[in-house]
């Protein structure tokens, strides 16, 4: 059932409790059917275990979703798309049910972001993090105590606190909703202990519901959700993992931010960087700056202390046509609907993590473009990872030649699709048509022509000369004005020496420049210890 076939015109929100609450209380108009079925299980699971009012036991009797195994719907892993409306999936029973609605999250801005959400949706909320004196915490416990808040925001941090713990236990938890629930593996295993302990946590809570929600997980990761929360047994729910309005595209370049500038001047915006550090977060944004104007673009990471991270949120999230140099601190932070274009300067580790964040595309529904940067190191450095890999899976998408989308489902062990958009299909589809399509030239392309076609010709220094033309001469056709140093056409040439498309002759041409192979992509690369 589509958005358009589901009509707000159709409901009857007087008799339909989860319409009539979501519509009461959210101003949403519509249910998808799968979150109509998570609801319906939450509010089941619930009955089978405590008990409801008779009104939300017919509710749940003519659903449609019901079925026989409402036990395990108590340990439920949901798996939505983004955008899809996960947080309504437990905000309506948060409202419906009795009790006290408890949801984890990995972040404090998502933990600060949903509770302002929650309150302009009319239901109160109190939050508990680190850092707050007796006095906040008593005062939330009034609310919660004397009904006006029904929902208690925290991370797993703050519940490791046995006194907080059993403060809250004692309130009669009827829910408890982890977000993000992918962070369980990907972050309880490395730097985020606490993850590890939400097993321990649920079962000292022991409520009669507890539901996980991510957008995205691979088998093994879902696995090790289940293992962690659950001791392996989950009832999972899983809609399409596509998100058919988010369109895919891989551009090659060595000097990835000089191609950056090309894409923020020439694609929709507003538009989003993602990049690997702190550090490449700002040096991005500056040259942004640098090119089109102060003030172009900001930069966002966990570096940034509570007021600015706020300031910038709010410009960006403001902003019609505003550019965002983050980190992934803000992949799962602000909800902003109208992001238009998505790009990775660097390549996340995973999959998963790479669909999370160009998931911050088109949130509103509109077509979106994710783009990512690849370069001869990427290539070089995810080259030791095992065939079929979670850490493969970003090498496999960027340099296959079918389809792009069909990549990343496989890699979360997701239906097959037909691609709605990635630049590949694209390309086929437009050599169908008869469409004359005119060669991308990647600037290590053109580094590798000169070579191939001077062979025994260029020296070091004298490729580097005549590339800096070559490219500063692209650059001002397309911008205007020189954008590349020496450094960056270095980078270039280092990139195809590195990884073998390039040597030097140490004989009769001495340090002067052939080609290895009969193009810049055809070469293997060699191992990862070349660049140490």
């Amino acid at each position: 059932m589509t958005k358009e076939e589901y009509s707000a015109d159709d409901v009857d929100y007087e008799n339909d409790l989860v319409a009539g609450t979501a519509f009461k209380n959210f101003g949403i108009k519509y249910l998808f059917p799968w979150q109509r079925m998570v609801i319906a299980n939450i509010l089941e699971a619930f009955d089978i275990r405590v008990e409801l009012p008779e009104s939300v036991k017919q509710e749940i009797k003519q659903d449609p979703f019901e079925n026989e195994d409402s036990f395990l719907k108590g340990k439920q892993i949901v798996l939505l798309p983004t955008g899809a409306g996960k947080s309504l999936c437990f905000l309506v029973p948060a409202v419906v049910l009795p009790g006290i609605t408890l949801v984890i999250y990995p972040l404090l801005a998502l933990m600060t972001d949903q509770h302002r959400r929650m309150t302009e949706g009319s239901l109160q909320a109190v939050m508990f993090r680190g850092g707050q004196s007796e006095e906040e915490r008593n005062e939330s416990f009034e609310k919660l105590k004397s009904g006006q808040a029904k929902v208690i925001i925290a991370n797993p941090e703050v519940l490791q606190s046995k006194d907080l713990l059993d403060k809250i236990k004692a309130l009669g938890i009827s829910h408890v909703a982890i977000d993000e629930a992918h962070c369980v593996s990907e972050w309880g295993d490395s730097f985020r202990p606490s993850y590890l302990k939400l097993g321990e946590i649920l079962s000292d809570l022991n409520p009669p519901v507890i539901t996980a929600f991510t957008a995205t997980a691979s088998p093994s990761v879902l696995s090790r959700i289940s293992e962690i929360l659950f001791g392996g047994e989950a009832h999972v729910v899983r809609s399409e993992s596509d998100r058919p309005n988010i369109h895919y595209f891989v551009k090659r370049a060595a000097a990835k931010k000089k191609e950056a500038l090309f894409l923020t001047q020439k694609e929709e915006r507003p538009l989003i960087i993602f990049c690997g550090t702190r550090n490449r977060t700002e040096e991005m944004s500056r040259e942004l700056n640098a090119c089109f104007g102060q003030d172009f673009s900001r930069f966002y990471h966990a570096g940034l202390d509570k007021s600015e991270k706020e300031k910038i949120e709010k410009w960006f999230f403001d902003s019609e046509d505003g550019v965002l140099c983050a980190t992934c601190a803000y992949g799962m932070g602000v909800d902003k609907k109208n992001i238009h274009t998505v790009v990775h300067l660097d390549p996340p580790q995973t999959a998963e993590a790479y669909i999370q964040e160009a998931g911050r595309g088109g949130r509103d529904g509109s077509v979106a473009k994710a783009i990512l940067l690849w370069s001869p190191e990427d290539s070089l450095k995810t080259s030791s990872f095992p065939e079929g890999s979670r850490e493969a899976a970003l090498r496999q998408f960027a340099e296959t030649k079918d389809c792009r989308r069909q990549v990343l489902l496989d890699a979360l062990g997701a239906e097959k699709a037909s691609c709605a958009g990635c630049d590949l299909c694209n390309e086929r589809e437009a050599l169908k048509r008869g469409e004359k399509i005119k060669p991308y030239k990647a600037d290590y392309d053109i580094a590798f022509r000169l070579v191939k076609h001077g062979k025994h010709f260029y020296t070091q220094e004298l490729l580097e000369e005549e590339l800096f033309t070559k490219l500063n001469n692209i650059s001002i056709n397309k911008l205007g004005k020189k954008i590349w140093t020496h450094a960056d056409v270095q980078e270039v040439v280092q990139d195809l020496e590195i990884g073998g498309k390039i040597k030097k002759d140490k004989f009769l041409w001495k340090n002067c420049y052939s080609a290895v192979s009969s193009s810049a992509e055809s070469v293997s690369p060699p191992s990862a210890s070349s660049f140490s």
